[in-house]
């Protein structure tokens, strides 16, 4: 899977200041007056089990939410006013989960390189928008999320494929260098028969950063890199789905977001 190419239809969208719901292969961006609101792909954990997975909101909390406020499209803001969460827990929450499922719309795993293409204009998400995100400032960090994973390891055969441990790569003696915490966590997952994504649900970790990680146990030789032109797999993604944020770059998400 090659990264995909800019996306002129949101481009377009953006300055049409356009309200609607942008589909392709890896899932759907909604945007709101040509700003980013929501993002959902199943390649990711969505809000709902980042919440109540780590006991953060109860599955009752969380269900209220979306009956009550998701009929009005505000089920975000709902759980604010209810007191289950602060302003500043949703948005990171929100933000996460946004950009963690925003790099797989644009850049599917099925090796296509196919952008999002079917607009459907003033569908709304029933979550409803906590902090828009403006196109330009999307596209910036979609563009860093695939400049760490090209130097990583430029191999982008791993990212859809099994993740394979090659046996005995890992040092064992006291003191060896060897996989960091999260990256063993990682490698320990790897069946043979999970992709990246699916470890990442297995985990409960963010699903890029997972990513990265497999990216870069393949440069150190720890899995195996598949041949170029291997099928993507199409195996279900399972597991549960829950989510530890990446919360400096979510603050300076947020801090950038405020300086527009």
């Amino acid at each position: 899977m090659s990264p995909a190419v800019e996306d002129p239809t949101l481009d377009r969208l953006a300055a049409e200041r356009a309200t609607g719901a942008l589909h392709g292969r890896g899932g759907a961006l909604y945007l709101a007056d040509g700003a980013v609101v929501h993002a959902e792909s199943p390649a990711v954990p969505d809000v709902g089990w980042r919440l109540t997975a780590g006991g953060r909101l109860s599955p009752e909390s969380w269900e209220e939410a979306v009956t009550r406020g998701g009929a009005d499209h505000r089920a975000g803001s709902f759980l604010v006013e209810r007191g289950r969460l602060s302003r500043g827990e949703l948005e990171l929450c929100h933000l996460s989960a946004l950009f963690d499922a925003a790099y797989f719309v644009l850049s599917p795993l099925d090796g296509s390189r196919r952008a999002p293409d079917r607009f459907f204009r003033e569908a709304r998400h029933w979550f409803g928008p906590v902090r828009p995100v403006p196109v330009a400032l999307l596209q910036r960090e979609m563009r860093r999320r695939r400049s760490l994973l090209e130097r990583a390891w430029p191999c982008p055969e791993v990212d859809a494929a099994p993740v394979v441990p090659v046996p005995g790569a890992v040092p064992r003696e006291p003191g060896a260098a060897g996989p960091t915490c999260g990256r063993r966590a990682v490698l320990e997952a790897a069946d043979g028969v999970r992709t990246p994504s699916q470890i990442a649900l297995a985990l409960g970790r963010c699903a890029f950063a997972t990513l990265l990680d497999v990216r870069r146990l393949a440069a150190a030789g720890l899995v195996r890199t598949p041949e170029a032109g291997a099928p993507a797999s199409r195996a279900p993604l399972r597991g549960p789905r829950a989510d530890a944020p990446e919360i400096s770059l979510l603050y300076r998400i947020r801090d950038a977001l405020e300086a527009l």
